[in-house]
């Protein structure tokens, strides 16, 4: 038999800035104050950032991608045993392209009560800021490395009526446009890169208007791709390509 859960234990999630550090609540300030513990994804990246807010002496425990799976049982059963458990990841939304599904998954499994808090995502911003409908969009994270399988992603989205979202990194941005630029030349896309930080920039146009000017400006820094094609919606050729 469990043991009781306290009243005060459960795990709260935590967005936290996207790039400027006055990007987080009130509330998530007061949260990330009063828990037991802190969970983050890399805790040399947060400490600066609850250094900036003046937030010491805490318990940080690192919980990423790799170790997820063993780290959730311990932050759980910590839960149960009354503590407040503050779970962030490097920036933005956890369990975004981040850690925190399984804990997630494991506290509602358990009866753990996980208490999500609003705040910044570079999903949400991008799509907002590129102009791009915002009534239905889809997210599916980072494009795959291989070329043939980010073909089929992008083809994917070029079908469809949503917007679409993706992260990508600098070094493939050229490739992935270039891509879609034999797909579909006309395509809306919008860069959004460096998003609330100082050098922040949305560059909008079709897939060949973007390939000329990142041929002559090297992209850097964080990226989401947002692609749309509106009423030009491209048509799925009838033969099939097989992911490389």
């Amino acid at each position: 038999m469990e043991p009781p859960t306290h009243p005060r234990g459960r795990v709260v999630i935590v967005p936290t800035p996207i790039g400027n550090l006055t990007d987080i609540t009130l509330r998530a300030l007061e949260v990330l104050r009063a828990a037991d513990r802190i969970a983050c994804e890399d805790t040399r990246h947060s400490a600066p950032l609850l250094a900036h807010h003046g937030i010491s002496g805490k318990t940080l425990v690192a919980m990423h991608d790799h170790n997820e799976a063993r780290r959730a049982p311990e932050l759980i059963a910590a839960a149960i045993a009354g503590e407040c458990i503050a779970v962030i990841s490097d920036a933005g939304m956890p369990g975004i392209s981040d850690p925190g599904y399984r804990l997630i998954h494991g506290c509602i499994e358990r009866g753990v009560p996980v208490e999500v808090l609003p705040g910044p995502s570079a999903v949400i911003t991008a799509l907002i800021g590129s102009g791009f409908p915002c009534h239905a969009f889809h997210f599916r994270g980072f494009l795959p490395l291989k070329q043939g399988k980010r073909r089929s992603a992008l083809r994917s989205t070029l079908v469809s009526e949503e917007t679409g979202i993706f992260f990508e990194s600098p070094h493939r941005l050229l490739s992935t446009l270039n891509l879609l630029g034999e797909l579909h030349p006309s395509a809306r896309v919008c860069v959004a890169r460096e998003l609330s930080k100082k050098f922040e920039t949305y560059h909008r146009g079709s897939a060949s208007e973007l390939i000329a000017w990142f041929e002559q400006h090297p992209p850097k820094g964080e990226i989401v791709l947002l692609v749309h094609c509106g009423e030009e919606r491209f048509k799925l050729l009838e033969t099939t390509e097989s992911p490389e």
